[in-house]
């Protein structure tokens, strides 16, 4: 919509200099400003009109406010009703929304996030709200199996990254189950919207650009909406869950160390978890093979994909061949959005978009301990991650990870023990694998497949290049 409205500032010599313009696209609230008596609470004399609108500071929105004077009722009441008439028309902005706050996320501080910085917002905005407390694993999971979605607009989490892909899994699931389609995943039919709460928020920050629950909420107030990819994962023919990224090897060995340390902080846990797991650095033995992407190149070094407009479903591309490789893995990671956080500004995978319909493997082959920390470390920096011998790249539509031996781990293993790098550690029948899926452990035993499934999903907010980098990684 093509109406905007000039913001004016007087100047020392009583003429008006326009300072700049505020969009009625960027306007999410319009109230009638009134003279009031101490302890009045409603009535006095009209003063004007108050917009309420989002301002831009980098990636960063922030809410401001025009302030327009008419002492005429009448003129005032007319341009609200106006205003609010043109507001109304904005497709997108919900009205409505379920919103889910996980308490026990990161420093259990999502419920005074959303009181003291999503709740105004959303109040401001005429927004309605039907709020879920989660108290366990898997909560909103079993609430949204259940509810009628057709009341809603939008659903909002309030939480980490845990909760954020429980939420999405979840909205798949659903989407499924009321198109009665078990097998073919189907397109979620509401948008998410994601106030960043948890330690990482490598969701949030993928389409946000920064962990600033304002921003999050400013998003969804305007309606802003991204198509994102996702991921099915599976393992002997059956659903494990719907995500955006997986870690095999460094990455599902490291958080399954962290997740034995609940009772330290994130940023003490992540430290330990990832200094242990270096430590004790082994080779994954395993099959590895994948479909490249119609769209994309097979290599990814420098490159990134713009064909966003073409759509491919992983089940056209079954005529096109598998490319195999086997040995020994130090790290596979497979990722459909780049995955932002402070400590990876440029992504884990920055190579790859949140819409393009492929998903970036990152293949890590063994190497020495002090080559696989230069490579760790470059994610903290501006490019240089995937410039090794040992790190591969490919833009894919699906992958197969086949361990070839029953590789396991122990967090009793002997720190004095010496171990061949090159050699992987072999146990009994029925060990499981850990995986690190959207950030939470998840322990397969077999082959894995992962189907790469365009626009499954819309998250409120929109697609930047880089996150905002606060945080650095003090242990490597």
């Amino acid at each position: 919509m093509c109406v905007s409205v000039y913001e004016c500032v007087g100047v020392s010599d009583g003429s008006v200099q326009q300072a700049g313009v505020v969009l009625l696209q960027d306007v999410f609230a319009v109230k009638v400003k009134r003279r009031r008596a101490v302890g009045q609470q409603s009535g006095g004399a009209v003063l004007g009109l108050a917009l309420f609108h989002c301002r831009r500071r980098g990636r960063r929105l922030e809410e401001d406010a025009l302030h327009l004077h008419n002492a005429s009722a009448e003129h005032t009441h007319s341009w609200y009703n106006t205003l609010k008439e043109l507001l109304t028309g904005f497709s997108g902005r919900p009205r409505y929304v379920k919103v889910f706050i996980n308490p026990s996320s990161h420093k259990k501080e999502a419920v005074h996030i959303y009181r003291d910085s999503v709740a105004p917002l959303f109040k401001m905005a005429d927004i309605r709200t039907d709020i879920t407390v989660t108290d366990r694993k898997g909560h909103s999971l079993s609430v949204m199996k259940e509810c009628k979605l057709d009341e809603y607009d939008g659903v909002v989490c309030v939480g980490g990254d845990g909760s954020v892909a429980e939420l999405c899994h979840a909205l798949v699931l659903r989407a499924q189950l009321d198109a009665n389609s078990p097998e073919k995943p189907v397109r979620a039919v509401l948008p998410l919207g994601i106030i960043p709460a948890g330690s990482t928020d490598v969701v949030s920050c993928s389409v946000h650009g920064v962990r600033d629950p304002v921003t999050a909420a400013l998003h969804i107030v305007l309606g802003h909406l991204q198509q994102v990819d996702m991921c099915s994962f599976s393992s002997n023919g059956q659903l494990v869950r719907y995500g955006f990224s997986a870690m095999f090897g460094f990455g599902g060995r490291s958080l399954a160390r962290a997740e034995k340390k609940r009772w330290m902080s994130s940023s003490r846990r992540r430290e330990y978890a990832l200094v242990k797991t270096l430590a004790r650095l082994r080779p994954e033995d395993c099959q590895l093979s994948f479909l490249s992407a119609k769209t994309s190149s097979s290599s990814l070094f420098g490159h990134r994909d713009q064909s966003k407009d073409q759509e491919q479903e992983p089940e056209s591309e079954v005529e096109e061949s598998w490319m195999t490789n086997q040995g020994l893995y130090l790290s596979i990671s497979i990722m459909s959005i780049p995955c932002l956080s402070p400590h990876a500004p440029q992504g884990l995978a920055p190579n790859t978009s949140l819409d393009n319909g492929s998903a970036s493997l990152i293949a890590v082959g063994n190497a020495s301990r002090s080559e696989f920390i230069k490579h760790l470390k470059r994610y903290s920096s501006s490019s240089g991650q995937f410039s090794f011998p040992f790190v591969e790249t490919h833009s894919v539509s699906a992958v197969k990870i086949r361990p070839r031996s029953l590789i396991g781990w122990s967090e009793e293993e002997s720190d004095e023990e010496e171990y061949s790098r090159s050699t992987p550690i072999i146990q009994s029948e029925g060990a499981s694998f850990p995986w690190n899926i959207d950030g939470e452990l998840v322990e397969i035993a077999n082959e894995v497949l992962i189907r790469v499934h365009p626009r499954l999903i819309t998250l409120y907010g929109e697609e930047v290049d880089e996150a905002e980098s606060t945080v650095s990684c003090s242990c490597i």
